[in-house]
């Protein structure tokens, strides 16, 4: 079977096998029995790889990397835990934005703690402007999954859907911007995600609380770990089967 992942990762890239062949110092030969035939590289060329086309080593080769070794890598992935998102120091919200240099991911509900900062929507701006993709992904006011959520944090059925109505309104000037996208989605949602490049915040979501009273996951992306890429495939999962909002 081929490495369709692998295959896909180079196509995104614009990268063809002499230039693979080239950065990893091997045949192109090779490099096209790595993709054809799924054979596994060598960790050397594993990594420059992964590192060549922004993907995990999870990801492009699940079962290639040891058990033992994995379990070591995804616990360097977790660099801090706050037992509350509101325990979360505000300079590094402000930190992960300005670093950003590829794309800013962000999944919730509502996430109104975002949009009281006045400057965002002006950052926001600027960081398309420069070149960052932004995707933005609020839950659909109208959908059962935000009703029910507002009634378990104990806001009313009504009150989650009309917060997230004036998120949007404080979002849409961006909605013309080149290089944003938004779009809402009627999952359940058990954690809010926040993605700036290879570094992420978790807001885990617990029964009977408001977010921002649930714990949350400082995460840096490792080659080879497992627990940002689960974090980050579960947004594209969303994100896959969300639709525009109507303003």
């Amino acid at each position: 079977m081929p490495n369709q992942r692998l295959r896909d990762a180079l196509l995104r890239n614009t990268l063809g096998f002499d230039e693979v062949a080239k950065a990893t110092g091997v045949d192109p030969k090779t490099v096209e029995r790595w993709i054809t035939q799924d054979r596994t590289p060598y960790p050397r060329h594993r990594h420059a790889i992964a590192a060549m086309v922004r993907e995990t080593e999870t990801y492009l080769w699940p079962d290639a990397v040891a058990p033992e070794k994995k379990k070591e890598i995804n616990e360097s992935e977790v660099v801090q835990v706050y037992a509350h998102r509101h325990a979360v120091p505000q300079e590094i919200w402000g930190h992960l934005i300005e670093q950003s240099k590829i794309s800013i991911s962000i999944l919730v509900y509502a996430g109104m703690f975002m949009v009281d900062n006045p400057a965002l929507i002006k950052t926001l701006r600027q960081k398309a402007e420069s070149g960052v993709k932004i995707r933005l992904l609020l839950g659909d006011p109208a959908s059962r999954e935000v009703a029910r959520r507002s009634e378990e944090e104990g806001i009313g059925k009504t009150t989650l859907g009309a917060k997230i109505r004036n998120a949007l309104a404080v979002y849409k000037p961006l909605a013309e911007v080149s290089g944003v996208e938004i779009r809402v989605h009627g999952t359940t949602l058990y954690n809010s995600i926040y993605r700036f490049d290879d570094e992420m915040l978790v807001n885990t979501h617990v029964h009977g609380f408001m977010a921002a009273h649930a714990p949350v996951l400082h995460l840096r992306r490792l080659s080879g770990g497992d627990l940002f890429e689960t974090y980050a495939e579960s947004f594209q999962g969303v994100w896959d089967g969300a639709k525009p909002p109507k303003w």
